[in-house]
């Protein structure tokens, strides 16, 4: 038997000798033992870090430090099998790709939380001795060198990187959970927390809105190191370097990453996962994964489909909650079509959605109204999510320029009269930084054949970036008068920018796929009075509310239906159009607002508004169990129950 498992077994058996042991009087003799068998590695027990529910041990390779896995003990002689049942330990399986569980006699060793092999050392009998099996060490032994000597599977497509990434996120996430639940945060969650309730979400800081924050938190850490790791140009791929290698188009979450890869950082409870984080995307093949990203076909958005495929192993509820579908091509397609027609059609414009003439408007600065300058044709999602419908505009526009053999003209038109009038909002962090990459990567030329790319790649230079935000677009259009403390301003800087565009700009063209929710999560008072209250028009006039009809309150017993998310977003590009005085709102929304007697007065303002309207009603509503002419089956073009429609509305210069 080795010298390293004569002195643990010493060790653990002196301790059970005194009759006084517990599951933590073993953890130095298990440390001493990983560490003789593997001298190059070293076997962490932070007790701060236990409490916020981490693994006891993180066993990691210096320099890096690299991690190689994680050990989780239980007390002597305590029943694995009922501990392999456990919730806590179903997560770490669910997250670790390389795990030990041991009561320091037995153990089980998982491998992307499959079960790999377990060994014994043999057993505690009644009188408190501890007994070996004959083949105990050796079994044990050639145990944890396979532990010890794991290395990852090399990661060469996106649906593997996906999970992966998925799964470490949820540990940070849980991890983020339970130092809230100690009352131990540091000053850089509380303050991040603080930043986003004040700008985003009012209610964060509820104790119930706890694993909303850490959601939002994990996936800013995991898909700001994933944009990093797009942009890295080689070498070793670092934490510390992350920052710097965000693209300068994202200002908002390159700051953010000044702050989250300093140098308290490395104190975070959470902190060992996230450089597991950073060593899975250091390993994974991005250039064969960049490369299928820029293969979309008309029918896949492969950037999409990799972020869905992370929700859906990281949180299947949360894609549901927050209405994370993918807007099918020929639908996002029609209604960009749709809108390049109508500005021909309608409103004399030969370019279409290319339309770069300028025109003067009024905007507020310091509380004064002042005169100022801006495009014509200004384009925004208000809840552009991972950025779908701005991407088939920009592809729209582009292949004007395509078949004009325009490309000498192209990043002169980028820079002047594309970047400055095509906005999207996006609420949730992960999918705006999706959006980011994905149209960084399009104005790149990636989705194009690769020997057009030079001639048509746009080269971002200085401070330009990307018109995507991330703000509430349901919230009171006003900035951030009192700005964040240190370095968390850039969330109000960020919320600022936005305000500007919300509230000043002559916003013409709203269009995209709103969430649909009956149970809203956007309660705030501003969208509210803007919903049941009459807002002014130019002139003196106001517009009829949706609680009304006939001019008299609409007498629903039970309204609840205009409560519904869509029905909020709809009601807003309403205002934002009536704001700007001619445009176009092109949606795919829920279609219950069509035929539902509680809309009637919903329908009643829109016609007041627009001049004229388009509706394509798609169906496919499981509740109304509708069926086509022929008897069969009526589809939905999303996964989900509710019938839908795609509605154009035009108010006229």
């Amino acid at each position: 038997m080795a010298q390293p498992f004569r002195e643990y077994i010493k060790q653990v058996g002196d301790a059970l000798k005194r009759a006084d042991a517990t599951e933590h009087t073993h953890r130095p003799a298990l440390k001493e033992l990983l560490e003789a068998l593997a001298p190059a590695l070293t076997a962490t027990n932070e007790p701060k870090r236990v409490e916020c529910g981490a693994p006891d041990f993180v066993v990691s390779r210096k320099p890096g430090p690299v991690t190689v896995g994680y050990v989780e003990c239980k007390d002597v002689g305590q029943s694995l099998d009922k501990w392999e049942e456990d919730e806590q330990l179903r997560r770490y399986r669910r997250s670790l790709e390389n795990l030990v569980l041991t009561d320091y006699a037995e153990f089980r060793w998982y491998v992307d939380g499959e079960l790999r092999a377990t060994a014994r050392l043999g057993r505690v009998g009644n009188d408190g001795a501890f007994r070996l099996d004959k083949d105990g060490p050796s079994a044990v032994e050639g145990l944890l060198g396979d532990f010890l000597a794991h290395e990852a599977i090399a990661i060469s497509s996106p649906k593997t990187l996906a999970e992966r990434m998925a799964r470490i996120t949820h540990m940070i996430r849980d991890v983020i959970v339970q130092v809230f639940e100690t009352h131990n945060p540091s000053h850089i969650l509380s303050d991040l927390r603080k930043g986003f309730a004040r700008v985003l979400i009012p209610d964060l800081e509820r104790p119930e809105k706890t694993a909303q924050f850490a959601d939002m938190y994990a996936q800013t850490i995991t898909y700001g190191l994933f944009a990093a790791r797009c942009n890295h140009p080689g070498g070793p791929f670092t934490r510390q370097a992350a920052a710097a290698e965000i693209p300068k188009t994202n200002p908002f979450l390159r700051k953010l990453f000044d702050v989250i890869t300093g140098v308290d950082f490395g104190e975070e409870p959470y902190a060992p996962f996230v450089e597991d984080l950073v060593q899975v995307l250091h390993a994974a093949d991005m250039d064969g994964i960049l490369a299928e990203f820029g293969t979309a076909t008309r029918r896949k958005d492969p950037v999409f489909h990799f972020y869905e495929t992370f929700l859906a192993t990281y949180d299947r509820k949360l894609r549901e909650a927050r209405g994370v579908y993918y807007t099918p091509e020929p639908v996002v397609s029609y209604l960009v079509r749709s809108v390049d027609w109508l500005l021909k059609d309608k409103f004399g414009m030969p370019l279409g959605l290319a339309d770069s003439a300028l025109i003067d408007y009024e905007r507020m600065e310091e509380g004064q109204k002042v005169k100022g300058q801006c495009h014509r044709l200004l384009v925004l999602d208000p809840a552009c999510g991972t950025g779908t419908f701005l991407y088939a505009v920009v592809d729209h526009i582009r292949e004007w320029f395509r078949e004009h053999n325009n490309a000498g003209l192209w990043s002169g038109y980028v820079r002047k009269h594309l970047l400055p009038r095509i906005f999207g909002f996006e609420l949730l962090v992960a999918p705006y930084a999706v959006a980011h990459l994905k149209l960084g990567m399009q104005l790149a030329a990636m989705d194009l054949p690769e020997e057009e790319r030079k001639e048509w790649a746009y080269d971002f230079s200085g401070d330009e970036r990307l018109g995507i935000y991330l703000t509430n677009t349901l919230s009171k259009p006003e900035g951030i008068s009192q700005t964040l403390p240190g370095p968390f301003r850039i969330i109000s800087d960020e919320a600022n920018a936005a305000a500007e565009i919300k509230r000043d700009l002559p916003i013409m063209v709203v269009l995209g796929n709103p969430p649909y929710s009956g149970h809203s999560a956007n309660k705030g008072a501003w969208i509210d009075n803007l919903l049941k209250k009459r807002y002014p028009l130019a002139g003196g006039a106001r517009r009829q509310s949706y609680y009304e009809v006939d001019g008299g309150p609409l007498r629903e017993r039970n309204p609840k239906w205009l409560q519904d998310d869509y029905v909020k977003f709809i009601r807003w590009a309403q205002s934002r159009i009536d704001h700007t005085g001619a445009g176009i709102l092109a949606f795919i929304t829920n279609h219950g607002y069509l035929d539902n007697p509680t809309f009637r007065g919903m329908r009643q303002s829109l016609m007041e508004t627009f001049d004229e309207i388009y509706i394509v009603d798609l169906h496919g509503s499981a509740k109304k169990r509708e069926m086509c002419p022929d008897g069969s089956k009526d589809q939905n073009v999303f996964d989900i129950q509710q019938g839908v429609a795609i509605c154009l509305m035009v108010k006229l210069p």
